[in-house]
Order: C-alpha cells, then sequence, then structure tokens
C-alpha cells in the first residue's frame, strides 16, 4: 500500500463513519444507550483515523509530489454541481470538528439534556460530511475521473 491508495481508505473510513452514526441512531431510539455510546465513540475514532490519512495523503501530494489536491474539470456541465457539494461538504466538515467535540464532552460529563440538544445539530451535518465524503470519491475517481 502506498499513500496514493489513501484516497480509497478514505472513502472506506467516512463510509463507516455514516454507518456506525446511522447504527447509533437507532440504538439511542431504542433506548439502547450502551450500543449508542459504543457506535458513537467508533465512529469518531473512525473520523479521526479518516483525518490523519487525509493529511496524510494531501502532504505526500504536496510535499513529495509537488501536487496541489485534484482539480474538477470535466465534464464541464457537472462542475458548478461538484463544487457546491465540495464547498458544502468542506465547510460542514470544518464545522462538525467543535461540535462533535462539544457533544462528546457532554455525553462523557453525562450532561445528557444539553448532549441531546447538540446532538440534533451534530448528527445529521456529521452524516452529511461523511455521505457526501464517499459520493466525491466516486465522483473523483470511478464516475468522472480526472485525468
Amino acid at each position: 500500500m502506498s499513500p496514493l491508495d489513501l484516497p480509497v481508505v478514505n472513502a472506506c473510513l467516512n463510509g463507516l463513519s455514516a454507518i456506525l452514526l446511522t447504527s447509533g441512531y437507532f440504538h439511542i431510539r431504542r433506548k439502547n444507550v450502551t450500543a449508542h455510546r459504543n457506535c458513537m465513540i467508533s465512529a469518531f475514532v473512525t473520523s479521526i483515523l479518516f483525518l490523519i490519512c487525509y493529511l496524510t495523503y494531501h502532504g505526500y501530494l504536496a510535499y513529495f509530489l509537488h501536487k496541489g489536491p485534484t482539480v474538477f474539470r470535466n465534464p464541464s456541465w457537472f462542475r458548478p454541481i461538484y463544487l457546491v457539494l465540495l464547498g458544502t461538504h468542506t465547510i460542514l466538515a470544518i464545522v462538525i470538528v467543535p461540535l462533535v467535540l462539544v457533544t462528546l464532552q457532554r455525553a462523557v460529563k453525562a450532561r445528557f439534556e444539553l448532549h441531546k440538544k447538540i446532538a440534533r445539530w451534530t448528527w445529521p451535518l456529521w452524516m452529511y460530511v461523511s455521505v457526501t465524503g464517499v459520493l466525491i470519491y466516486f465522483l473523483l475517481y470511478h464516475i468522472f475521473p480526472q485525468t
């Protein structure tokens, strides 16, 4: 495995995060707090691993290959759609970090009413970032590969 294999690893980590988030949501709806906690902690760890792999990949591209991020050019008709998707994904990926940390902190401190209030915002945004991360991978590497 080389650093150039990391985009598929990142997509898998994002997909796994989405699965864990969905499972955690269903567990808490059924009042299974232990399973919910385990799924959400696993989603958090998966997201941290994603961030490490993402930074490693882009650092490798920049430092060793002297390349920037992939530029979406073709098909030109899809470029605006892709850029909106990428822009919302990127902005929310930044926004979600403090939300996840605060949500997790409130759960760890057993401040469950405050945890629920912020989790109602955190969960859908985190899901959006995870799912769009997978979608962006497929768009860039399989549906419209940029050469």
